[in-house]
């Protein structure tokens, strides 16, 4: 259990509407999707009307600062069958890059394993007081690309594995390209948090608002509010 799972939900019943992505950078088909997922009928790319409403702000602002660049959508609606399927792919994507089988994995090497990948997906919980938060369909994993759709480097790649996921990683760095990754970091988070979303404390990309993780990030950063969440399960 996380600790924003504390957190009540009084879902508003905003609908799950289709982000209009001619507004946006998209990468076609999308990523899960090339590895399999399955969606079903909605679409990847959606989110709660609310939500979509403060995305497109959001590329308001970014386009105030730099006009010909986009916010790239990677990941906005997961459904919890596509998280249960990305937990085990990054499971046995991690256990094959430490080349180990999956009929020898011991209890403590199995348990190491999905400490670890835990450590960057949610659980797929069916439980409606801990949904996942991409489950919601108000949180989105993003990055910006320029005006030749070229994604900037973040220092990172999305969903990586690694301590260089975290927004803050090269903070303290004062190499030129370092500082230069820090710095489109922070635009991003400008950008999206001037919009009123609230970014994971341990990935650069994901963003939400109105969802469980939003409702404890605001009332850590205001600790006498009592914010809840608007968004569940969907």
């Amino acid at each position: 259990m996380k600790p924003y799972h504390q957190i009540p939900i009084q879902d508003c019943g905003e609908r799950l509407i289709a982000i209009p992505l001619d507004s946006f950078s998209v990468e076609l088909p999308h990523p899960y999707v090339k590895l399999g997922a399955e969606y079903g009928k909605i679409s990847p790319y959606s989110l709660r009307q609310g939500v979509v409403r403060a995305l497109l702000e959001a590329q308001f602002i970014l386009e105030k600062r730099h006009p010909q660049w986009k916010i790239q959508i990677y990941d906005a609606y997961r459904p919890v069958g596509v998280q249960q399927y990305m937990v085990n792919y990054t499971f046995d994507s991690l256990r094959k890059s430490l080349n180990l089988q999956e009929q020898q994995l011991s209890a403590q090497q199995r348990q190491d394993l999905w400490s670890k990948v835990y450590q960057l997906w949610a659980a797929p919980s069916l439980d409606k007081k801990m949904p996942p938060p991409h489950s919601t369909g108000a949180a989105i994993d993003v990055t910006i690309v320029d005006e030749l759709e070229n994604p900037l480097d973040m220092g990172g790649e999305i969903d990586e594995l690694s301590e260089r996921s975290h927004p803050n990683y090269y903070f303290s760095d004062r190499d030129r390209p370092s500082q230069q990754y820090h710095f489109r970091r922070q635009l991003l988070n400008k950008v999206m948090t001037g919009a009123g979303f609230c970014r994971h404390p341990a990935e650069w990309w994901h963003f939400s608002l109105g969802d469980q993780m939003w409702a404890w990030l605001c009332n850590q950063n205001n600790p006498t509010k009592k914010v809840i969440a608007r968004y569940g399960r969907v």
